[in-house]
């Protein structure tokens, strides 16, 4: 590896130790039922984010709540503390879109329908709500 690749990625790892994030790949659910989902708890504190996924009659809530608690866990191992209500909040959380399972459904005369089962990706972050400065 030449030294130029070599630091920019040393630079990146430095970039992710200050990240707190938690990912979910090929969830078999369509993006835009998570989205609809993941609308309800951007920019919000997490212990409420966590209340509203609990009491959410979506399917995808009980796979975005594990999702929160993994990325909560995230910051708690690398802040070594506990977190406190207020303390943190969603920053971020995006919904793509993944490979798509195609089907064929047989259909009258001959024929045959496409169904595409559509999967997604969940990347989510979480922060304090006041960053301590840095000199």
């Amino acid at each position: 590896m030449g030294a130029r690749k070599r630091l920019a990625a040393e630079a990146r790892k430095e970039a992710l130790k200050t990240q707190f994030f938690a990912k979910l790949n090929k969830v078999p659910t369509s993006p835009r039922k998570m989205r609809l989902v993941a609308d309800n708890i951007r920019g919000k504190e997490v212990f409420l984010a966590l209340g509203i996924l609990k009491f959410s009659s979506k399917e995808a809530a009980g796979r975005l709540e594990k999702l929160l608690r993994s990325a909560i866990a995230n910051w708690e191992q690398k802040n070594d503390s506990k977190a406190e209500a207020g303390m943190l909040y969603v920053t971020e959380i995006k919904v793509d879109s993944a490979t798509m399972l195609k089907r064929l459904r047989t259909a009258p005369q001959g024929r045959g329908y496409r169904i595409r089962k559509r999967s997604n990706h969940v990347t989510l972050s979480v922060d304090t709500i006041t960053k301590p400065e840095q000199n």
